[in-house]
């Protein structure tokens, strides 16, 4: 059984006991948070696809980590007008573990 999530409008396929990062979720570490914007959910061979949203599934997670991702360089340059720019960034990310696929 899996299941299609949309959040932090990024879409993921979750399945129980697996883990994945998202964007930053509110909560602490060791809360249950609990998705329902369901794109798609398959059983037993059986996918149901939503109109957008699958109606009356859910997923249930636990924050397990909060973390920031690797930075990233951003570097711009105009040539011949001896301007450049350099930037960097680090994403706050949440790692949280499947617990459940409900419908």
């Amino acid at each position: 059984m899996y299941a299609v999530v949309k959040t932090g409008g990024k879409q993921y396929r979750v399945e129980p006991g697996k883990t994945i990062e998202v964007e930053l979720l509110e909560g602490s570490v060791g809360d249950v948070v609990t998705f329902s914007e369901v794109l798609l959910v398959e059983q037993d061979g059986k996918a149901v696809v939503g109109q957008p949203l699958v109606k009356g599934a859910s997923v249930k997670a636990k924050i397990t980590e909060h973390f920031r991702a690797p930075k990233v360089t951003i570097f711009k340059k105009l040539r011949r007008h001896g301007q450049q720019l350099k930037k960097g960034h680090r994403q706050d990310l949440t790692k949280v573990l499947i617990e459940s696929v409900s419908v």
